[in-house]
């Protein structure tokens, strides 16, 4: 949320106790985090930011790393997520934006009505998690909320994420030590051809990835987070993307 701006309902009392309750976890985990381009996001007003998915846990460090720019993230999750006993109650208090994946236009003008008030929002151009770890081919709804609402889409990479907990592997929820990287990019101001803007952004995420690559490492060959063309045991793209 923007500065002094105050959701309905106590939902700023239900993201600082989120907030508080992750950070104690991420604490206990030992997760080293490393943020790259926080002055990016705006101080004030909406932006649309736009998130690589690798991991079920991603969410959680991106809106970790908009913190570091005393901001709040809200995101727009499949409906399924809201169903769950214990997800769904915390995604309602926190006012997040329920997406049915069949009519995902149907969240439109939620998520316009948050940018416009001043919001960012939180979206996954490639609406599902890369089981390679690489970008997958992103849909067009950022751009066109973003467009819609007049504010900026803001790039961001998290990385690192998957080795937590990802799509059919075992969650590693203890002390891992892992290190996880968010990098965040210069804001783009959307055109009026949302694949237009869309190739751009996927470009501009491309890059922050490779960037996010060579800091990362090192990469042990067969290891299943590695994607396959630093010799992990990550699926090929063509294979299941």
């Amino acid at each position: 949320m923007s500065a002094g701006h105050t959701y309905p309902g106590g939902v700023d009392v239900a993201y600082h106790c989120v907030e508080a309750v992750g950070r104690s976890l991420f604490a206990a985990q030992g997760l080293r985090f490393t943020y790259t381009g926080t002055e990016h996001i705006p101080a004030t007003g909406g932006a649309v930011v736009a998130i690589n998915h690798t991991a079920y846990v991603d969410p959680l460090y991106a809106g970790l790393a908009v913190r570091e720019a005393k901001r709040w993230l809200r995101f727009m999750a499949k409906d399924e997520v809201f169903d769950h006993p214990v997800a769904g109650p915390i995604m309602r208090s926190t006012g997040q934006i329920a997406v049915d994946r069949d009519r995902g236009g149907d969240a439109l003008p939620e998520a316009v009505a948050a940018l416009r008030a001043g919001e960012l929002v939180g979206v996954y151009p490639e609406a599902t998690i890369s089981r390679s770890f690489e970008l997958k081919g992103f849909k067009t709804g950022a751009a066109r909320m973003a467009a819609e609402a007049g504010v900026p889409i803001v790039p961001m990479i998290v990385w690192g994420a998957q080795r937590i907990w990802t799509k059919g592997v075992p969650r590693r929820l203890g002390r891992t030590r892992t290190p996880i990287r968010v990098a965040i990019g210069p804001p783009l101001t959307p055109g009026d051809d949302p694949q237009a803007t869309t190739d751009e952004l996927r470009t501009a995420m491309s890059a922050l990835l490779e960037q996010v690559h060579r800091d990362y490492g090192p990469y042990p060959p067969g290891e299943y987070w590695v994607p396959a063309r630093f010799g992990g045991g990550a699926p090929l793209p063509e294979d299941v993307d």
